[in-house]
C-alpha cells in the first residue's frame, strides 16, 4: 500500500481535527505480549494506528498535531540498533521511519516523556482513546500534569477530551481503492484455500488436518496469518457457533463447515463454506444447505445503496423461517405464520446470530452500525453506501430436541461471502468460492478423479 494513502487519511483526520478547533491526537501501536517466559506471541499492529501510518514495528506511537499555524504529523518509534537487528529484524529507526512514512517529525520512542508535554502544550482538545492502551494512560497523565504545572507562565493543558477512534471509525467504514485492491486479494487466496480443504476432506481425516491445509495454502500464497482463529467443524461441533477445538476425527455423512479467513498486507478475508466429508450431500443435508443457500442470495439482494444494514437480515430470516415451517422444524400449530415466528424470534432455536458485520483491518472491522440521529425515539440502521464491505453470512444449526426431525438433528450451515457494496449494487469479492451443491461436489471429486489427495 502506497505512503500516499496513509498521508491522505491522516490529512482527512486533521480536517476533522481542525473542524473541532484544532488539538493533538495520540495513537499508539499494539504492545508485544509475553507468551511464556521470555517468548512473545507473534506481533501484530493496532489497526488504528497502522490506518494512519502503515507502519509495523512495535514501540510506536503516532502525534498528530492540529495548531492555528499548521499541522505536523510525528512518529514515534524505535532508535536503529545495528545490534539488536543480529537478534530480531530490520529497523527503521526515526529518520528512516520519516522518509519512508511521510511523517514531519520522528523521534526515539523513549524521548516520549521528554516530548509529549511540549505538543499538549496549548493543545486545545485531546483526542485520544482512554482505556485503550493502559500503558499509556498513566504517562499521558502525567504528560498532562507537566503542562498544568506551568499554568502560571499561562501554558494551559487540553480542556476537552475527544475519542479519536470514533473519527477513524467512520474513516475506516468507507474503503478506498488499495483497500479493496487487498481485501480482493485476500478473499481469493481465502477462497482458494478453502477449495484445497475441500477437496483434501475425507472421512477418518481429522479437523486439524483440514486446518494445516487452510494455513498452507494462506502462506504458500503470501498472506502473513489468519485473520482470526480458523474454525473446522465437523457433524455436530458445526453446530457451536464459536468451535475452536479442531480436533475431531471426521466421519462418513458429517457435514464439515469451515469458517477461516487469510490477513494480507493487515486486511482480513472471513469465508465460511459447508460441505460433505464424503462428497455427496444426502437428502436432508441438501435440503438445509439449499435453504441456507436461498437465504444469503435474499439477502445478497439487499445488498446495494440505499438498504438499511439490518434489511439484508431481515429477508434472511424470512427465508430461514419459511424453510423451518417447510421441513417440520417449526410447527405452525406451535409458532403460528411466518410473521408470527418472526415477531417472537421462534426462528432462533435455529438461527441465532446476525447475517454480517463489517470488514476490513479488523474481522469484525470498526464503523457504526447505527445512524447518529434518530429518528423518532431510536437510531435507525445504518443506510449501505459505496465503499462499505460486508460479510453475507446466514446459517442454521439443529441440535436434537423434541419435536425436531431426527434426520436433521447435528447438522450445522453457514455459508459466508466478503461484500463490497458499489455505485450500482455490489460484488461479492469471495465469488470464486466453490458455494453451490453442483460446485462443491465437483470440487470435491477432484482427488478421485485425479488419483492425488487434492492439494493441488
Amino acid at each position: 500500500m502506497k505512503r500516499d494513502s496513509f498521508i491522505s487519511r491522516r490529512n482527512r483526520l486533521f480536517a476533522l481535527m481542525q473542524e473541532q478547533g484544532g488539538g493533538v491526537a495520540i495513537l499508539p501501536t499494539a504492545r508485544e505480549m509475553t507468551r511464556n517466559s521470555d517468548n512473545h506471541f507473534p506481533f501484530r499492529h493496532d489497526s488504528y494506528f497502522y490506518y494512519l501510518s502503515g507502519f509495523t514495528e512495535p514501540e510506536a506511537v503516532i502525534v498528530l498535531v492540529a495548531g492555528k499555524t499548521g499541522n505536523r504529523a510525528v512518529l514515534f518509534c524505535r532508535e536503529k540498533n545495528l545490534e539488536r537487528e543480529i537478534w530480531d529484524g530490520y529497523r527503521y529507526g526515526p529518520e528512516a521511519a520519516r522518509e519512508q512514512f511521510g511523517f514531519d517529525e520522528a523521534h526515539a520512542f523513549g524521548a516520549l516523556d521528554a516530548e509529549m508535554p511540549n505538543y499538549l502544550a496549548d493543545a486545545g482538545t485531546l483526542f485520544y482513546s482512554t482505556g485503550a492502551d493502559n500503558n499509556l494512560d498513566a504517562p499521558l497523565q502525567n504528560w498532562l500534569q507537566i503542562v498544568r504545572s506551568k499554568a502560571r507562565s499561562g501554558i494551559s493543558a487540553p480542556d476537552k477530551t475527544v475519542d479519536v477512534r470514533c473519527l477513524l471509525d467512520e474513516m475506516r467504514l468507507f474503503k478506498d481503492d488499495s483497500e479493496i485492491s487487498a481485501m480482493q486479494h485476500a478473499a481469493v487466496i481465502s477462497g482458494a484455500a478453502h477449495a484445497r480443504a475441500m477437496r483434501f476432506t475425507q472421512p477418518g481425516r481429522h479437523e486439524y488436518e483440514l486446518e494445516a491445509e487452510l494455513l498452507h495454502e494462506f502462506r504458500r500464497r503470501g498472506a502473513q496469518a489468519p485473520a482470526y482463529g480458523s474454525i473446522v467443524a465437523a457433524g455436530a461441533n458445526a453446530c457451536v457457533l464459536h468451535y475452536q477445538a479442531n480436533d475431531a476425527a471426521i466421519k462418513d455423512g458429517d457435514l464439515v463447515l469451515i469458517d477461516a479467513g487469510c490477513e494480507l498486507d493487515s486486511y482480513a478475508s472471513d469465508i465460511t463454506r459447508t460441505f460433505p466429508a464424503n462428497g455427496k450431500f444426502s437428502g436432508p443435508q441438501k435440503t438445509l444447505y439449499e435453504l441456507v443457500l436461498a437465504a444469503q442470495q435474499a439477502a445478497l439482494e439487499c445488498a446495494r445503496p440505499g438498504s438499511r444494514y439490518m434489511d439484508g437480515h431481515n429477508a434472511a430470516v424470512r427465508v430461514l423461517t419459511q424453510g423451518m415451517l417447510d421441513t417440520g422444524l417449526l410447527h405452525k400449530d406451535k409458532v403460528g405464520s411466518v410473521e408470527d415466528a418472526i415477531a417472537d424470534s421462534a426462528f432462533r432455536q435455529f438461527y441465532m446470530h446476525g447475517t454480517g458485520h463489517w470488514l476490513g483491518l479488523d474481522v469484525h472491522d470498526a464503523g457504526s452500525y447505527r445512524e447518529t440521529v434518530k429518528i423518532g425515539d431510536e437510531k435507525p440502521w445504518r443506510t449501505l453506501e459505496a465503499g462499505m464491505v460486508i460479510t453475507i453470512e446466514p446459517g442454521i444449526y439443529v441440535r436434537p430436541a423434541e419435536g425436531v426431525p431426527e434426520q436433521y438433528w447435528h447438522t450445522g450451515i453457514r455459508i459466508e461471502d466478503d461484500v463490497l457494496i458499489t455505485a450500482d449494487g455490489h460484488l461479492n469479492l469471495s465469488r470464486d468460492t466453490p458455494k453451490t451443491v453442483a460446485e462443491i461436489e465437483a470440487e470435491m471429486q477432484y482427488s478421485e478423479r485425479n488419483g492425488n489427495d487434492g492439494r493441488h
